[in-house]
């Protein structure tokens, strides 16, 4: 099947958690398919090695050690962007993480800020800095990777799911905020994805039956699903496209 091509190519597009899953297969399309320059981060410096190894080091790849949830961070990142390729065009926010809790009321609140953090705090962070950039280019796109458990609950998952929601309202908020300098920012929310991420839940041959019984389609997503759409919303084809989440969830929410 013929790959699709979004006229990417040139645009400076930082992925976060571009090391591995869905950010890893987003920053391999960009590269491989679009011809884009692309930026990958990661909080350890392993993981942006073992992603260079696979992406292949060139030009037109840069890979920079982040944590998007402390701001001093965040600044030298963006700061390192424009010096190296002179502008930004893209920003995808990836990183996410969780750890399993057995209800909101009772995790420790240092767990409830830990998942805040990364997830909500740092897709706020690296959002600022981008538009930051994008006012004075006159243009940009912002893509965020939300999930269908922001309006679904899931057992464990209970502190990602309130930061999820977080991301989608926030999503909006910049969207309004930022449609008079000609950003556009939207989000796509994924059902289970096959990653490292959610291994705990369909590594279990019990549990992954039971998931894909809620999917219509049949199957828990994979990074490549996930790809498209969000590679479509970066693109000039969803120039008046904003403030909207997209499921991609094999009609989970539909089930």
């Amino acid at each position: 099947m013929a790959v699709p091509s979004y006229g990417l190519g040139g645009r400076v597009c930082l992925v976060t958690g571009g090391t591995r899953g869905i950010g890893l297969e987003i920053a391999r399309r960009l590269l491989r398919d679009e011809g884009a320059k692309v930026v990958i981060c990661a909080r350890k410096q392993e993981g942006l090695d073992a992603a260079l190894a696979e992406l292949g080091a060139g030009e037109n790849l840069l890979a920079l050690p982040a944590h998007i949830a402390r701001e001093a961070e965040v600044a030298a990142l963006f700061s390192r962007i424009v010096e190296v390729f002179g502008r930004l065009d893209v920003l995808i926010n990836n990183v996410g993480m969780n750890l399993l809790t057995a209800s909101v009321t009772d995790a420790d609140p240092a767990t409830w800020q830990k998942i805040i953090d990364t997830n909500l705090n740092g897709t706020y962070l690296c959002s600022r800095a981008a538009a930051q950039i994008m006012k004075k280019q006159g243009r940009g796109k912002i893509v965020s990777v939300s999930s269908i458990a922001a309006r679904r609950f899931a057992p464990g998952m209970g502190i990602y799911s309130v930061a999820k929601a977080g991301i989608e309202a926030l999503t909006r908020v910049l969207a309004a905020e930022l449609a008079p300098d000609n950003i556009q920012v939207n989000a796509v929310a994924p059902c289970m994805v096959k990653t490292g991420f959610s291994a705990p839940f369909w590594s279990n041959p019990a549990t992954h039956d039971e998931i894909v019984k809620g999917i219509p389609l049949g199957r828990l997503a994979e990074p490549a699903d996930i790809v498209e759409p969000v590679l479509f919303l970066c693109s000039d084809g969803a120039n008046f496209i904003t403030g909207q989440v997209i499921n991609v969830d094999g009609g989970a929410t539909i089930a």
